[in-house]
């Protein structure tokens, strides 16, 4: 593949799937972050386990996990990853924002990236979901990758 050639567009201009077999089997991780908004008071019913939909962390939380897991039949040309961990994390940072910090482990021949990312952007709009009732103004922001490591399995 040369610099200019995208990884899933084939030589005829068609959208395909990587191939990964020639690739080693190493140890991937990947950790992604996001960045939930609402106001201060909404934030502290959130930190509190006060919302009146329930406990909106461990909701996000497992919503994010599955999230990972199923992120080959969200996103179409992802592989199927046998994961062996999946964290999600949640910190107020500051009176409005809640950083959504996640990480993806695995032993595979491709990354984990999409499954980290795609953890983040779940657990997030749980989180909307789980808030809008009492606050109008939320906002998700600053999704991104944070890192990825390779090495050997």
């Amino acid at each position: 593949m040369t610099g200019n050639q995208l990884s899933h567009v084939d030589q005829n201009g068609q959208v395909t799937m990587v191939d990964t077999s020639a690739k080693p089997v190493v140890h991937r991780r990947a950790v992604a972050e996001g960045y939930f908004i609402a106001s201060e008071s909404t934030l502290d019913l959130l930190m509190n386990d006060g919302l009146p939909k329930g406990d909106a962390m461990a909701t996000a939380r497992i919503a994010g996990i599955q999230a990972a897991k199923d992120c080959d039949r969200l996103i179409p040309l992802c592989h199927g990853l046998p994961l062996d961990q999946v964290t999600v994390e949640f910190d107020r940072v500051d009176a409005t924002r809640v950083r959504i910090e996640c990480s993806a482990t695995v032993v595979a021949r491709t990354g984990v990236e999409m499954e980290a990312l795609t953890a983040v952007s779940l657990a997030a709009l749980t989180l909307y979901d789980m808030t809008k009732a009492v606050d109008r103004e939320l906002r998700i922001e600053g999704i991104r990758l944070v890192s990825k490591v390779k090495g050997e399995a």
